[in-house]
Parts: C-alpha cells; structure tokens; sequence
C-alpha cells in the first residue's frame, strides 16, 4: 500500500523533510541564544546605569582602555574644554535614528594635564561636506561635566569603516589611541559620553545622546518558537501527505477493477444471453 514511498519523488521530499528538521531545531536555538543575550546585555546596561558615578581616572588611564563591564557607567570629570582639537564624527544619527549628522568630540583638559575625549552630542550636517561644520561653543573656563564611560570604537566592533583622507578635524570613529598625536597631550582610554556641564552652558548646544535601552527584548523568542513550531509542523504534514497519497492511491485502484454491468447481470448470465 505504501510501495510509492519508494519512488524518486518521496524518497526526495522524506530526506527534505529529514534536513529541514534538525536544520529549524538550530535556528530556533540560535534565536533563543540571541535572546538570552540581549537579555543578558539589558541586565549590564542597567547595572551600569544604576551604580554610583565616580572620577573617570578611577575608570581608565592612559594607554588603559575601561573594562567591558564599565560600559555606559557614570563618571565626572573637572577641567576645561579645548576647542582647538576638536573634530566631528561623520555619518552619524540623532536620536530619531534617521537625521544623518556628525557628533561633536572635544578634548577635556584634567587638572594634572591628561585629557579625555568628551563627546558632546549631535549636530545638524551642512551641505558642504567637505568643511567644517558651524560647532556650538562649549563653556569656557573650568567646569565639571559627567557623563556615560564609553570604549574606544573600532571598525572591529561598531563596522564603520575607517575611511582616510577626510577633511580636516574630521573622523569616522571616536578612538583616544588614533586622536592621541593630534591632542598633544597624554589621553585617557576611551571617552565621555556627555549627560550634563556644570555650570550650565548658555546658547544652543549639541543635542545630547540618549540613555541607552535597556529594556526591549526584540522578536528573538518569538523567532524561536515559530521555528520550533515549523519543526512540529514537518512531520505532521508528511504524515498528512502520505495518507492522502495512500487514500488516492487506493481510491484508484479500485476504479480501475472490473466494474458491474448496467443491468445487473454478472458476467456468466450475459454469456447466456448472448448465447
């Protein structure tokens, strides 16, 4: 009855079948490990976010970049801003996402000489690309700023490209190792991610960044299920596939036997009657 599961046919949808099964098992769980991991990450962010805010030379140092697990924690600094080695960062969005513009990095001066990136914010792109862009002007004079503490970015992390030749002040990525021979100075690891300046700064500023999410899980779980559930559903409908094979298979058959004369008769009478 079931003979024709051994032509070309279903030997090809089985093994399809045999493939797509374990193949949607792994993608179910590659989804629910991305999950877990953005779970995991939420549960640091927070944890960052909620602990006491410290100096930022007790965060990092010079050729020290901060540790992972200080990403996003708040830390404050006292010095001075110095405008004459600032750049902007190109390509980059405000916080709807979609406006393209530039963030605005300055060095702070500390006390003791060293210096770490702050990265005061996003401003509008001119249509003029190629030169500076019109910077608001930080505070003057000594002030005491704090922030999020933030790694160097590489291409290797961020996948922003690192591109040469760009004009003047002008960068891809915000690295303290790459901007540490234009600052002059030694340069603590990392940078600021600025929140607030004390003093308040007058006039209009750079729009300052976002706190990070920290509460979205994303789809990953419900891309999990629904793989499993596809996984439940190729079994189920090959066996569906198989019956009504089977069941047409048979309906046929039995069509194809020798069908009953319209009068009734069996065959021997109507040899009698022909006779």
């Amino acid at each position: 009855m079931y003979r024709f599961l051994l032509s070309r046919q279903w030997v090809i949808l089985t093994l399809l079948g045999l493939v797509l099964i374990p193949t949607m098992i792994k993608l179910g769980f590659w989804q629910l490990h991305r999950h877990e991991s953005r779970v995991a990450r939420n549960e640091e962010v927070a944890a960052s976010l909620a602990a006491p805010k410290v100096p930022v030379t007790e965060l990092t140092g010079v050729g020290r970049e901060p540790a992972a697990g200080d990403k996003f924690r708040t830390v404050t600094a006292r010095g001075r801003y110095d405008t004459a080695h600032e750049v902007v960062v190109r390509h980059r969005t405000a916080a709807d996402g979609d406006t393209i513009g530039y963030f605005v990095v300055t060095p702070f001066v500390l006390a003791d000489g060293k210096a770490v990136l702050v990265n005061r914010g996003w401003i509008r792109s001119d249509r003029d690309l190629t030169a500076f862009p019109e910077v608001p002007e930080p505070p003057k004079g000594e002030v005491t700023l704090t922030g999020r503490m933030m790694p160097d970015e590489t291409t290797e992390a961020s996948g922003i490209k690192d591109t040469k030749g760009l004009p003047d002040r002008q960068v891809m990525l915000i690295n303290s190792g790459k901007q540490a021979g234009e600052v002059g100075r030694p340069l603590l690891g990392g940078f600021i991610q600025l929140m607030e300046t004390s003093p308040k700064p007058a006039g209009k500023q750079p729009e300052v960044l976002p706190e990070p999410d920290h509460s979205g899980i994303g789809p990953h779980m419900a891309y999990a299920v629904q793989w499993w559930l596809f996984t439940g559903a190729v079994p189920v409908g090959w066996v569906i596939l198989v019956r009504r094979e089977a069941k047409e298979r048979h309906a046929k058959a039995a069509g194809t036997g020798a069908a009953a004369p319209a009068d009734g008769s069996a065959p021997e009478q109507r040899e009698k009657v022909a006779g």
